[in-house]
C-alpha cells in the first residue's frame, strides 16, 4: 500500500473527471472534494466514488453539460436546480451568493434539487465555516433502512453535518454522519473486502441480527441509536425531499449503478452568521474550554489537520491511475 500525496490524489482525480467528460468546472471541484474526504480519512466519499462518477458520466446518468441555476425565492432562501449534475457544482454556483444573504439577514436556506448524491456533507459544511458561518447540511440517499421495529427500506442513511467557525478562517467544531449505525459505503467496503461486519450493524431480510455484509445489503442498516436515530433520519428526509422537490429515498435506485435515472436528490444548507449574537464567540470558547478541561475530551473537529498524504490501496490507486490515463 503506497503513500499517496493529497495533490496527487487531487490531480488524478480531475484527469479521470475529465477524461469521462467532466467540465473543467466540475472536474476542479470534484477532485477537491474527493481531496478533502480523503485527507480527512473518508474513503468512502473519496476515491472509492471517483470509478462510480466516471461510469455515471459516461452513461449521461451524470449530466456532463449540467449548468445549475440560483433562485432566490424568499428573502433568506435559495433555490438551487443542480441541473441532474454534481451537488457540490451546485453549491459552488449559490455560495458567493449565500454567504451575502446570510450575512444580510442572519441566515440562509439553500435548497438544492436534481442533484447528484453529494457525498461527503462535510465539504459543504466546512467550506461555509470558513467563510465564518454556523452550517447545517442534511440528505437523504437511497433506501436501506426500515422504520424502527420496522420490516421495509424506506430511508436511507440519510447524513446530517455541521460546522462552526473559529474566528479566524477555520472550523472550531465539525461533524459528518449517517443518521444508521454505520454507513453503506462501510458495509459495501466489508462485502468487497470478504470480511464480515460487526455485530449491532445491520439486520438481514427478516430482521434478524447478521454480520454478512451480504445479507445486510439485503435487509436493513440500524438506526443510530434506535428509535431516536430513525426519528433523526425521518426529520432529514422530510427535510432533504420535502423542500426540494427531491426524490424520497424509497423511490431513489442504487446510487453507484453505472446506468439508470440520474439520481434527483435533494440537500439542505442552513448557514447562519454568529454574528447576531454578541456572546457566540464567548459560549464557543466556554464550551471548548469545558469540553478539554480534563486533557482528555475534544469537540469533533476542533483541532484537526487535514493530512497531506494518506494510503491508499494498490489495488484501488491502479484502478484510478487508469481511468485518469486510459
Amino acid at each position: 500500500m503506497a503513500e499517496i500525496s493529497i495533490r496527487e490524489i487531487e490531480q488524478v482525480s480531475k484527469d479521470a473527471l475529465l477524461r469521462h467528460g467532466a467540465t473543467e468546472n466540475a472536474a476542479s471541484i470534484m477532485a477537491d472534494a474527493i481531496a478533502w474526504a480523503e485527507a480527512r480519512s473518508n474513503r468512502i466519499c473519496g476515491l472509492y466514488y471517483l470509478e462510480s462518477y466516471c461510469r455515471q458520466l459516461e452513461t449521461g446518468r451524470i449530466n456532463r453539460g449540467a449548468s445549475p441555476s440560483v433562485e432566490a425565492v424568499r428573502a433568506s432562501v435559495l433555490k438551487v436546480h443542480a441541473d441532474d449534475g454534481f451537488a457540490q457544482v451546485a453549491f459552488d454556483a449559490a455560495f458567493e451568493q449565500a454567504v451575502a444573504v446570510a450575512r444580510e439577514t442572519g441566515i440562509v436556506s439553500v435548497n438544492i434539487g436534481r442533484a447528484h448524491t453529494c457525498t461527503a456533507l462535510g465539504w459543504f459544511t466546512e467550506r461555509a465555516a470558513c467563510a465564518g458561518l454556523i452550517a447545517l447540511g442534511v440528505t437523504n440517499a437511497s433506501p436501506i433502512v426500515a422504520p424502527f421495529g420496522g420490516s421495509k427500506r424506506v430511508i436511507g442513511t440519510n447524513p446530517i453535518a455541521f460546522a462552526v467557525p473559529d474566528g479566524a478562517g477555520g472550523v472550531a467544531f465539525a461533524f459528518d454522519q449517517a443518521t444508521t449505525v454505520v454507513t453503506l459505503g462501510a458495509v459495501n467496503m466489508a462485502k468487497e473486502a470478504g470480511e464480515p461486519i460487526p455485530e449491532g450493524w445491520a439486520v438481514d431480510a427478516d430482521g434478524n441480527s447478521t454480520t454478512d455484509p451480504e445479507a445486510a445489503l439485503k435487509g436493513s442498516l440500524l438506526s443510530a441509536g434506535g428509535a431516536k436515530g430513525w426519528g433523526i433520519g425521518a426529520m432529514v428526509e422530510i427535510l432533504a425531499a420535502g423542500l426540494t422537490g427531491g426524490r424520497l429515498s424509497k423511490d431513489v435506485k442504487p446510487l453507484k449503478a453505472p446506468e439508470g435515472d440520474p439520481h434527483d436528490l435533494g440537500q439542505v444548507f442552513i448557514l447562519i452568521d454568529p454574528g447576531t449574537s454578541s456572546d457566540f464567540v464567548d459560549r464557543l470558547e466556554g464550551l471548548i474550554a469545558g469540553v478539554e478541561e480534563d486533557g482528555r475530551g475534544r469537540l469533533p473537529g476542533h483541532g484537526r489537520v487535514p493530512m497531506q498524504s494518506v494510503p491508499v490501496p494498490d489495488a484501488l490507486w491502479a484502478a484510478c491511475k487508469g481511468l485518469a490515463e486510459g
